[in-house]
């Protein structure tokens, strides 16, 4: 699933192509709106709000989408030709004299009114990457149920919004916890530390083409500032030392060497999501 990252890197192609011009092309390719035409309206603006889209458009129209697992949008110019899936995947198609943006396997399109959006996003936490993040109000929503575990916790789009899988797990890695420990069980001040470093990771990856976590040495506080020490004892491997080309320390690096200690990453399911974790540097509850 895309993550906030991912999802403002969209928004900033839709919002590229499209605002400012006037819709010479609309096509909602779902039975709820299959009659709605946006023609002859001039896009506004094309906001991401955690993982959703919002298009705004002229009359007090907001389109809102949400990618999921295999959703995209793709951008074309007139003469490109199309590329993203076959015809039958088309959810919405959006264009202008310039450009045409083409909705893919969209399993959430809708169309409201702009002073309605909160009726889909309003129960979002603190956006990560939106001008309302508010670390403070973050912090509050995670520690509000202390004996769920941390992965989950992190997941959950009402606490924060813009963490998926991916920085699920690495958040964890650089914890030095597990995804199953309770968030109640942190030490203390890793939670605010950690919280914070989830920001930081996201705004360093927004204009980025691939995501990368093994940035952090670029992004590390000050002595004695950072996040929790393993607890764990000395596993008597080798410490590799990163490598350019390894991005990310945990996630899809299931029995590869950890880049910190070099015990096999291992690979469970966590909420039915792959989940990846060091039992070298990471204490906590396992499966």
């Amino acid at each position: 699933m895309p993550e906030g990252d991912t999802v403002l890197q969209t928004a900033t192609r839709l919002h590229a192509a499209l605002a400012g011009q006037v819709l010479t092309r609309s096509d909602l390719r779902v039975p709820r709106f299959a009659t709605a035409d946006l023609t002859g309206r001039t896009v506004l603006d094309v906001t991401a709000r955690g993982k959703h889209l919002l298009t705004r458009i002229e009359g007090g129209l907001t389109l809102h989408s949400h990618l999921r697992m295999d959703g995209a949008w793709r951008v074309f110019s007139p003469d490109e030709r199309w590329r993203g899936g076959p015809g039958h995947q088309i959810r919405a198609i959006l264009g202008n004299t310039e450009h045409t943006a083409v909705g893919y396997r969209l399993p959430v399109l809708e169309l409201l009114r702009t002073d309605e959006e909160d009726r889909a996003v309003g129960h979002l936490g603190p956006d990560l990457l939106g001008p309302d993040w508010d670390p403070g109000l973050a912090l509050d929503r995670l520690l509000a149920a202390p004996d769920r575990p941390l992965g989950e916790a992190l997941l959950d789009q009402r606490n924060l919004a813009g963490i998926g899988n991916v920085y699920k797990c690495e958040l964890c890695f650089l914890a030095r916890v597990t995804p199953w420990l309770p968030v109640g069980a942190l030490p203390d001040g890793v939670l605010p530390r950690l919280v914070a470093l989830a920001e930081r990771l996201l705004h360093a990856n927004r204009d980025r083409p691939t995501r990368t976590t093994t940035i952090t040495s670029e992004l590390r506080t000050p002595p004695n500032r950072g996040l929790a020490r393993s607890t764990a004892p000395d596993t008597g491997h080798p410490r590799p030392r990163h490598r350019v080309q390894e991005r990310l320390f945990v996630y899809g690096r299931a029995r590869r060497p950890c880049l910190r200690c070099g015990t096999p990453i291992r690979l469970a399911d966590q909420d039915d999501r792959p989940t990846y974790w060091c039992p070298g540097c990471q204490s906590g509850p396992t499966p």
